[in-house]
């Protein structure tokens, strides 16, 4: 994906990208969803973002992208840490997984850690 360019909608983005990073970039959308059917759909620093509560600010928000080679997912740093054992197959940062295009998606962990963050939350 050029970065330089500016998207004006989530769908423009979607839309934007190669077929296999697309095809990820909606399974992590439908992932967010399932987790919480009423999130709100923003675009953030020129890329898609999810609110886990009503009118959430950005820390209250998960984020992805896509690259030529993975999508990055930005569930919080609080996250990452959480499941720092379970995301050992995975190039991690701060607040940032890496999942490669060419491996599908670890459906369920994600699930997990979204869930694991709205819970975080709610408290």
């Amino acid at each position: 994906m050029d970065k330089k360019n500016t998207f004006q909608s989530v769908d423009e983005y979607f839309n934007a990208q190669p077929k296999e990073t697309k095809k990820m970039l909606l399974e992590l959308k439908q992932c967010i969803l399932k987790v919480n059917p009423e999130a709100e759909e923003l675009f953030n620093y020129n890329i898609p973002s999810y609110t886990l509560v009503k009118g959430g600010k950005r820390e209250q928000q998960i984020m992805f992208a896509g690259y030529n080679k993975h999508v990055g997912f930005y569930p919080h740093p609080t996250t990452i840490v959480e499941f720092k054992d379970k995301l050992s197959d995975y190039k991690t940062s701060k607040g940032t997984v890496q999942f490669s295009i060419d491996r599908p998606l670890p459906i369920e962990l994600i699930i997990k850690m979204i869930t694991y963050r709205m819970n975080v939350l709610r408290d």
